[in-house]
């Protein structure tokens, strides 16, 4: 039988189709069935960004099939963590939830060489991340 999850996470940015969609890859693919990931966006894409997808593609994770959705007070109210990633204040705030705002730069138009520092910076977040929970959890 399998045992729940430690945690899960909520990750949002605007459009939900680069920072969010890379952070929930690596946590994923880190963290395996230990976290429930969730992403969301306050006003989503209708697409994964392509360099975000090629970048993430580059280090062995594919969120080609990933698609962009809308933020609902039900997924924040579902996670024990809530990462934003510049959407402001379009996130519900609920008691009891752990809420920390990466400051990470939009790759929005840009190509795959100026995606990949934030794809990397991400990638050390969210390992930080899976070592908070694991900590807690005293895993």
């Amino acid at each position: 039988m399998p045992s729940a999850p430690l945690a899960s996470v909520l990750f949002v940015c605007v459009h939900n189709a680069g920072r969010s969609q890379m952070a929930a890859g690596f946590l994923q693919h880190l963290a395996g069935d230990r976290v429930e990931v969730r992403s969301a966006g306050s006003l989503p894409g209708d697409r994964v960004n392509p360099a975000a997808v090629e970048a993430m593609g580059e280090v062995g994770i594919d969120i080609s099939e990933a698609r962009p959705k809308v933020l609902t007070t039900e997924a924040v109210q579902a996670s024990d963590y809530v990462i934003t990633m510049g959407c402001g204040d379009a996130c519900p705030v609920f008691p009891g939830r752990t809420y920390l705002d990466w400051a990470l730069e939009d790759p929005t138009g840009k190509g795959v060489g100026a995606v990949r520092p934030i794809r990397d910076e991400i990638r050390t977040r969210v390992e930080a991340l899976v070592a908070e929970i694991d900590a807690k959890q005293g895993a």
